[in-house]
């Protein structure tokens, strides 16, 4: 199989010594260095998402501590607020789990804004809200802070962000936000092979869980705090220890570069995407609100992306079309994970010259 550099959001290019760890010999799931191992990652997590909060893990993409989130935290019901097709999941996974929801979807290219959040929360109808934090299919960044302002003057109603693609990419600091579940997962900016999730759970969102009960037990995140706390930190079903083992040793390949260090290499690479898209084309979302981890580009020469992305694999690489009803219409280039600038420069450079840019 020809390997090609992924400048796609998800999944990411994974180093080589990470790859390596998945191979690491098996333990026993109930074992005294199976809770040592959770515990490495909760601590480790817990600096990446600047919490005190437990540290719940999931074998599963982010979409299942997603559905396990929005069931298992409503009392009266939730809203949803989207910004594009991953937004709208939050609303299909309450509606099949029949979870009471409604659901604001903001004109195409355009960020949720606090006042809009607060509009919907001052009726009282509400006692959960999410927000997707990065919209990978529109490639915008919501105004977290700004949006936590207005959730903080509710104190009943639960804050459920998904964080999947920007934890890891841009600094979410979780408990001055007062996020009660942030979710992300393994295979965009943390570089991992996908199929694991990870989420901070604040004891507002544990006390909730209590009132609401157990929905389920896989995703069940009163389920899989209850094993954390009396087991010692366990999973309540067998983990996937070959994503646990190269989790624990790529969490300490970030500290290493420097947490700081690994925003402001994200922000770098952004900066320039950015600035490249609006020279040649146009960027998608609201100027101000671009994604840090995920570059959406209107194409607004007409070029046949299909023919685009055969040329870029003749050189090793891989973008990514746009998603849903965008399709063709944008294409999006991400720069998260382990990618740096220079490999923005060398993409950039491989499009002008398949295009023919000047």
């Amino acid at each position: 199989m020809e390997f090609k550099k992924l400048f796609i959001p998800g999944p990411t290019n994974v180093h080589p010594d990470v790859l390596a760890k998945m191979a690491t010999p098996m333990i026993g799931h109930r074992s005294k260095d199976a809770s040592d191992l959770q515990r490495r990652i909760t601590e480790k997590m817990r600096n990446l998402m600047f919490t005190k909060n437990k540290i719940a893990l999931s074998t599963s993409s982010g979409t299942g501590l997603m559905e396990g989130a929005i069931r298992g935290s409503v009392a009266k019901r939730a809203i949803v607020f989207s910004v594009g097709d991953f937004g709208n999941r939050w609303a299909d996974l309450a509606r099949l789990n029949d979870v009471p929801v409604d659901l604001h979807v903001e004109e195409s290219g355009n960020p949720t804004m606090p006042k809009t959040v607060d509009e919907y929360l001052k009726t009282g109808k509400y006692d959960v809200v999410t927000i997707t934090h990065n919209e990978t299919s529109t490639g915008i960044m919501n105004p977290i802070d700004g949006i936590a302002d207005i959730v903080r003057k509710y104190p009943d109603v639960l804050f459920l962000v998904d964080c999947v693609s920007s934890m890891a990419g841009t600094k979410i600091e979780v408990d001055r936000l007062g996020i009660d579940i942030c979710i992300t997962s393994s295979q965009k900016a943390l570089a991992l092979p996908p199929g694991l999730a990870l989420a901070s759970v604040s004891p507002k969102a544990e006390e909730r869980f209590n009132v609401v009960g157990n929905k389920g037990y896989y995703l069940d995140l009163k389920n899989i705090i209850k094993y954390i706390d009396k087991k010692d930190h366990q999973y309540s079903s067998t983990p996937s220890l070959s994503h646990m083992f190269a989790l624990d040793f790529q969490l300490d390949r970030i500290e290493k570069e420097g947490i700081e260090n690994r925003f402001i290499r994200h922000t770098e690479m952004a900066e320039f995407m950015i600035d490249w898209a609006n020279r040649h084309f146009k960027v998608y979302p609201k100027p101000g609100f671009e994604s840090m981890t995920v570059t959406c580009i209107n194409n607004t020469i007409g070029f046949n992306f299909s023919d685009l992305n055969k040329e870029l694999g003749k050189r090793g690489m891989q973008i990514s079309n746009g998603y849903g009803e965008l399709k063709d219409k944008t294409f999006r280039i991400a720069h998260m994970g382990e990618l740096t600038l220079k490999d923005m420069v060398e993409v950039t450079r491989a499009i002008e010259d398949i295009l023919k840019l000047k």
